[in-house]
């Protein structure tokens, strides 16, 4: 009990700091949303922001410009003691910063998730831009995990009034209407290009606040990946997608 109300006390801090910030409103420079990523493997896997910015371009929206700072097995605590993301909050105008760590479904990772969480808010805060939480999915042996992964992620977003961006809920949502649907990679947890596809939908659809109309099937990356996803796949995608947030 006294650990949760030293959460409640901090959320409530931090959210006073987003609220009384001079710069706390996103503010987008013309043609251009400006988009830092802080994450792991789960973000750098087949460039999913690359993925993002193609859908931009396809749906004729504004040009995303970001920087991705995803380093293999690390949460947000690793890049808070690395320095790196502090300095590049710090460094460029920003008008979204997107966190990620692991599914976070456990005790500990979920305190990790909320503290780290709460302390590059307020780091992002006085930048100006706004934090969104890319919340992942558990690994492939541990389904169970879905509903407390979301929740932490949903918690942490609510205690720094950031975007909750539910990847996780929609990759369970199409398995479950298309159990065959690739979405994991052979070893259980990464995305295989099909789930970084979908995982890219959802994060465009909250950033843009866009529709999903006129997003390509078929994509060729810088890296040289290539994604094709069949027409039925892409439909059960956007149903998906369709149905949350916003």
């Amino acid at each position: 009990m006294v650990k949760k109300a030293s959460f409640l006390i901090l959320s409530s801090i931090v959210g006073l700091i987003l609220l009384s910030g001079p710069r706390a409103c996103v503010a987008q420079e013309s043609g251009e949303l400006r988009v830092l990523f802080i994450g792991n493997s789960l973000t750098y896997y087949n460039d999913l922001p690359e993925i993002v910015s193609h859908f931009a371009r396809s749906a004729k929206q504004k040009k995303l410009v970001y920087k991705m700072l995803a380093k293999p097995n690390f949460g947000l605590e690793d890049h808070w003691v690395k320095g790196e993301a502090v300095k590049a909050i710090r460094g460029k105008k920003w008008d979204y910063v997107v966190l990620q760590q692991g599914p976070s479904a456990s005790v500990e990772g979920r305190e990790m998730l909320m503290s780290f969480c709460q302390k590059f808010a307020t780091e992002i805060a006085r930048a100006g831009a706004k934090p969104a939480l890319y919340a992942v999915w558990p690994s492939l042996p541990r389904q169970q995990d879905f509903d407390r992964s979301a929740e932490s992620y949903r918690i942490a977003a609510d205690s720094v009034q950031g975007l909750y961006i539910p990847v996780g809920e929609v990759w369970r949502d199409v398995l479950g209407r298309e159990p065959k649907t690739r979405l994991y990679a052979e070893d259980g947890l990464h995305p295989t290009p099909e789930g970084s596809y979908l995982a890219a939908m959802m994060i465009f659809k909250e950033l843009y606040k866009a529709k999903l109309v006129g997003l390509p099937r078929k994509l060729t990356l810088k890296n040289g990946i290539k994604i094709d996803i069949s027409e039925a796949n892409a439909g059960i995608m956007q149903t998906a997608v369709a149905k949350k947030g916003m």
